[in-house]
């Protein structure tokens, strides 16, 4: 009797042992699950911390098998990436045994080694199934490998690949995507240095483009020389910060080297009035346009005629103009304020416009002259003209006449032509007329746009 109390107190302890088992496996199981799923996380969030603050890319890739190892619980990884050449190298490898790692790495640099030489005769696709195959070869049966693309901008980079040597261990569809999710956080990775590097280079070359600008504008004449009888205006707007538009002012003999520093006094004898450009825009035309403008003031001083002046400059640029395949137009005069006599030659510029201050008409200073560096015996002839009180001179580039508004046309000679002579009724002195010139332009093209070629006005005006 005294045994039967304990024989149901057994088979309720069983039955009680057996309700809270599955309850505390299946609790086991949850925490389980919930601490790798917080471990990913934490580690993806690692490798993302590290993509926005490493600023070196090998850096980086130094943690990407790493990460790969311990999101999937495999044995090890390796990063492959391919060369400018196409051929493919072991970049990374993370391999948790240290005492097997140095025959993993010998047999992953041998299979790529293999691949490179195949891929010298087979498409970057096919070297990927070689890949696949000669790590299998080399690593032996007992390694299961997993591999994915490294994709930038939808082109093939490298590969990820997984390693793990437990016969149990299985590639789920959740260490695939985690595989993917590394491998494209990689390529992110990849991409933004590649950007970096060109941001560098675009910055270093805006600061040499902006040293060129500054050297230009130190060319260009800052101010207009006093010249007795004569006022002078001019304007340059390149249309990048590095332009092929030329203009400037020359003294013609040793006396006036400079022009600029007279204490008020004027200088009397003649002055070259110049303009140009170089076809094409930007830094190769402003080298040129530099390069000719040294040229053209040592040629000044020998005391030719404009038209030997353009003959002796055409020769002497003919050979490097003919190597860079651009040419230049030019427009050289001399005033002589003593009589008011402007001499010139032209090298096909844009003819300067004289207004007739007592018969308000306007003609065409022009003669007969081919563009500088297209032939070397390039013959161009002299003329001249007598000025009077009140005319008034402007040398301009095509920049202006060719000025496109959104619709297409063009501002055209014709309306140059129209808005000068209102210019020349209506202003008050040269400054004005520049100014004037530029704005009808700008309202044409329209007041947001840029022209997309250099302008520039040189106005000479007799008292």
């Amino acid at each position: 009797m005294s045994q039967l109390p304990s024989q149901p107190t057994e088979s309720n302890n069983s039955a009680t042992t057996s309700e809270v088992t599955p309850v505390v496996a299946l609790k086991e199981l949850v925490a389980r699950l919930h601490r790798e799923q917080n471990k990913i996380q934490d580690l993806l969030s690692s490798l993302g911390f590290a993509l926005r603050s490493f600023n070196n890319l090998n850096q980086f890739l130094e943690l990407i098998p790493l990460m790969a190892t311990r999101v999937t619980d495999a044995d090890g990884s390796a990063l492959f990436l391919y060369k400018p050449n196409g051929q493919i190298r072991l970049e990374q490898l993370h391999w948790q045994d240290s005492r097997q790692r140095k025959n993993i790495r010998k047999a992953l640099e041998t299979a790529s080694s293999q691949v490179t030489l195949a891929a010298n005769s087979a498409p970057l696709a096919t070297a990927t199934g070689i890949l696949d195959a000669q790590m299998h070869h080399h690593l032996g049966p007992d390694v299961q490998i997993f591999g994915t693309a490294i994709l930038v901008k939808h082109t093939e980079r490298g590969w990820l690949y997984v390693l793990s040597r437990d016969p149990e261990y299985s590639w789920t569809e959740t260490r695939q995507k985690l595989v993917r999710l590394v491998a494209d956080q990689t390529a992110v990775a990849i991409e933004n240095d590649e950007l970096a590097v060109e941001l560098r280079k675009k910055e270093r070359l805006d600061q040499e483009l902006e040293i060129g600008a500054e050297i230009q504008r130190r060319l260009l004449p800052r101010q207009c020389p006093a010249i007795p009888g004569a006022i002078l205006a001019a304007r340059c707007r390149p249309a990048n910060r590095v332009g092929g538009d030329y203009y400037d002012f020359i003294p013609t003999n040793q006396s006036q080297i400079y022009p600029y520093v007279t204490n008020g006094s004027q200088n009397n004898g003649r002055w070259g009035l110049v303009i140009g450009d170089v076809m094409g825009k930007g830094v190769p035309a402003g080298l040129i346009m530099t390069m000719m403008r040294g040229m053209l003031r040592g040629e000044v001083l020998h005391g030719n005629s404009p038209g030997g002046i353009l003959q002796n400059l055409n020769r002497v640029m003919y050979a490097d103009l003919e190597n860079s395949h651009r040419f230049v137009t030019l427009f050289y005069s001399e005033y002589n304020p003593q009589n008011r006599v402007l001499s010139y030659s032209n090298a096909a510029h844009n003819p300067p416009l004289w207004w007739h201050a007592a018969t308000k008409s306007i003609t065409r200073l022009d003669t007969l002259g081919m563009l500088i560096g297209l032939d070397a015996h390039s013959q161009y002839e002299d003329a001249h003209v007598q000025l009077e009180s009140g005319d008034t001179v402007i040398y301009y580039t095509d920049g202006l006449t060719d000025a496109a508004a959104a619709s297409g046309d063009r501002f055209d000679e014709e309306n140059f032509v129209a808005a000068f002579q209102a210019a020349c009724r209506y202003c008050n002195g040269p400054q004005e007329i520049v100014d004037y010139l530029f704005d009808q332009v700008q309202q044409f093209i329209g007041p947001d746009r840029q022209n997309n070629d250099d302008m520039t006005l040189v106005v000479l005006q007799i008292q």
